[in-house]
């Protein structure tokens, strides 16, 4: 994939995760609501669709979703906290 293509990122408010589907294999990254921050504990990107920007994808849709609803962040999952780390720019959601 590309960086000009955009993947179709939708948020699933039942299941408490932001998710994408690419040839019938979904890759999301789940979260847990307490009360004005979201704790990001999984990023989960099937083996078929590994490095190709899946899990960075999401993880920034996730962390703008934050900031458009004027979010804290808890990067609980290892991956989250590391694409903060390497995007300073969304180091004032932590």
């Amino acid at each position: 994939m590309s960086n000009n293509e955009s993947l179709d990122i939708s948020h699933n408010q039942d299941a408490k995760r932001f998710e994408t589907s690419i040839d019938n294999k979904t890759g999301y990254i789940s979260y847990q609501e307490r009360g004005d921050t979201l704790v990001y504990d999984h990023t989960i990107v099937p083996a078929a669709l590994g490095g190709r920007g899946v899990g960075s994808a999401l993880v920034k849709h996730a962390l703008n979703y934050a900031r458009d609803n004027d979010k804290k962040v808890v990067p609980q999952c290892s991956f989250v906290a590391s694409y903060i780390s390497k995007h300073p720019e969304y180091k004032d959601l932590v």
